[in-house]
């Protein structure tokens, strides 16, 4: 059972697997995709993850703490600059996994690793503009959702009512071959 175990080891050594993951990472955010294995995709994703999160705190101590995975000053201020400012509208899901192919030497799985397009300003950075966020219209009209639902129970209380009919009619007989 691999109860509790949170990395994949990939058949290295720590400080490999450590290294080649910060390799990729930083390409990811400097190139903004990178193709490798489908597992590899997955466990870099979720460590750029991390690291946009970071970016977008922006702190000293958020910046040292990326500093600890993201090779490169270039990359760094990117990180921390336009990627922040990119996804600021957004509270994860940064990244994105699509299977590509089988690698033709080994049949290995393939995948895309992308970062996301910036999306619309949520309803929250509308309103600090001063600008006010769309809202539903609403009717008089109940939800007919919720007769739907009483229709549903009816149904099926008289369902059980007529299980329950052949229920106590099999005991009844059951109780007429006991007693002979």
């Amino acid at each position: 059972m691999r109860h509790r175990v949170n990395t994949r080891k990939f058949g290295r050594t720590s400080a490999h697997r450590v290294s080649m993951f910060r390799n990729m990472v930083s390409s990811l955010l400097e190139h903004e995709k990178l193709e490798t294995t489908h597992e590899k995709a997955r466990e870099v994703g979720r460590l750029a993850e991390r690291m946009i999160s970071l970016g977008k705190r922006g702190d000293l101590h958020a910046r040292r703490q990326a500093l600890r995975v993201v090779r490169g000053r270039e990359v760094q201020a990117k990180l921390f600059g336009e990627l922040a400012e990119r996804f600021a509208g957004r509270d994860g899901g940064y990244t994105r996994v699509l299977r590509t192919r089988r690698r033709p030497g080994d049949a290995a799985e393939m995948s895309l690793v992308s970062l996301l397009e910036p999306t619309a300003a949520p309803a929250k950075a509308a309103k600090e503009k001063g600008e006010k966020a769309p809202r539903k219209k609403a009717t008089g009209k109940k939800a007919p959702a919720k007769k739907a639902e009483g229709k549903k129970a009816a149904t099926r209380k008289a369902a059980g009512k007529k299980a329950g009919a052949k229920k106590s009619s099999r005991t009844k007989k059951a109780a007429k071959s006991d007693a002979d």
